[in-house]
């Protein structure tokens, strides 16, 4: 408790402070999340290697900052598939104190070609990476996905296929191809892969986000059982092909038990999209966009103790050389509160993938990848600020 009462008094409302998890190198260093242990530290994880699909020596770091401590430790190994891409970690402590790991290994250096995996600890308070009590794979068997998008694109094809081909000759030869390759159970089961952290519903059930590079939509998996077993969403797609590409899927859950999935956009108009469940997560609404512009890159939301609800996001609809974080105080009906966390000129810096949580003392965390023009090589950077930093105008 001391602590962070210390904690608090030396963040003011109007500060904005952060540092490097660790200095810039020559690897790439991507895709970061974050939680806070009971006892105040902080874990992050991140990805690192020579580069995303391609290379195959890419695997999952992590850090650790001790509660009180103004530097990180140094970075220790949190996975790695032996010569298999090892990419978008995903953290999260559950209400019994459980860290969770999730990511994914790349089997063929193609996204679709993902294995969604996790392993769990309950022993990660100590120096150096946890230590581990469990790792499985996760099985991902979406509901009604043929189904739903064969007729997507199908009715695309047939409303715009006159439109796009005057762009691309050869979308309807694309289209037959996809059709065909979504009617494979490998295709349609593979692929499923983790950004943002889970969320833990009214009845207790763990609910994560996944989204799908070839079917280019989100979905939810959902375990009550520890991971034992799980079960998953019909997809995150609206009936018209235009919207496919709301990827990347981070939830908030209103108070009237809406669930809203905020989601990057992989196509147009390039503004970050959401769509509103009714029933805990199974089913899904149409895909609308927020106003917030969004250059395809990913977006998370976090619901502050508030009341309100922080979104953080690269909102240009080019590049990724601005960070921005959000504020609604009507659980995501509208966004009237924003302050700038990082930018640079375009093509001269890039902000990217960040996680945000609220720690014990309402501080807000938030890591993200970060690259500079001036600065050589690639990491993570961690910040933390107050919500009064977000309305503040000093």
């Amino acid at each position: 408790m001391l602590i962070s009462l210390l904690l608090c008094a030396t963040i003011a409302p109007t500060a904005l402070e952060g540092e490097f998890i660790f200095p810039p190198n020559e690897l790439h260093n991507h895709s970061s999340s974050i939680v806070e242990t009971r006892d105040g530290d902080l874990i992050a994880a991140w990805f690192h290697g020579t580069g995303e699909r391609w290379a195959d020596d890419v695997l999952v770091q992590g850090a650790r900052k001790r509660a009180g401590a103004s530097t990180w430790s140094e970075p220790f190994l949190m996975a790695n598939t032996p010569d298999i891409p090892d990419c978008n970690p995903v953290l999260f402590i559950d209400a019994d104190d459980v860290l969770w790991l999730f990511w994914i290994a790349v089997q063929d250096n193609q996204w679709g070609g993902s294995l969604l995996k996790y392993r769990t600890s309950t022993d990660y308070q100590g120096d150096g990476p946890p230590i581990w009590d469990w790792q499985d794979v996760i099985h991902t068997r979406p509901l009604a996905l043929e189904e739903q998008f064969l007729q997507v694109i199908d009715d695309g094809i047939e409303t715009y296929g006159n439109i796009l081909e005057s762009f691309i000759p050869d979308i309807k030869e694309q289209v037959q191809e996809l059709r065909e390759r979504a009617q494979i159970k490998l295709h349609q089961r593979l692929g499923w892969m983790p950004r943002c952290q889970p969320i833990i519903l009214a009845d207790g059930q763990m609910m994560l986000g996944l989204y799908s590079d070839v079917f280019n939509c989100s979905l939810a998996a959902f375990t009550n059982d520890s991971g034992e077993t799980w079960r998953y969403s019909e997809p995150i797609m609206d009936p018209d092909a235009t919207m496919l590409g709301n990827i990347q899927p981070s939830f908030a859950q209103r108070k009237n038990g809406e669930i809203v999935a905020f989601m990057r956009d992989n196509g147009l108009p390039k503004q970050v999209r959401f769509s509103v469940s009714q029933d805990n997560g199974m089913t899904w609404g149409p895909v609308f966009i927020t106003g917030i512009s969004n250059s395809g890159s990913s977006v998370h939301v976090q619901a502050l103790r508030s009341g309100n609800w922080a979104l953080v996001c690269n909102d240009t609809m080019f590049g990724r050389h601005q960070l921005t974080v959000y504020l609604s105080d009507d659980e995501g009906m509208s966004w009237n509160w924003s302050r700038i966390i990082e930018e640079a000129d375009k093509d001269k810096g890039s902000f990217s993938y960040p996680t945000i949580i609220q720690a014990q003392d309402d501080a807000l965390h938030v890591t993200y990848s970060y690259r500079r023009e001036e600065v050589e090589g690639s990491t993570i950077k961690h910040v933390r600020f107050m919500e009064d930093w977000i309305t503040s105008e000093e």
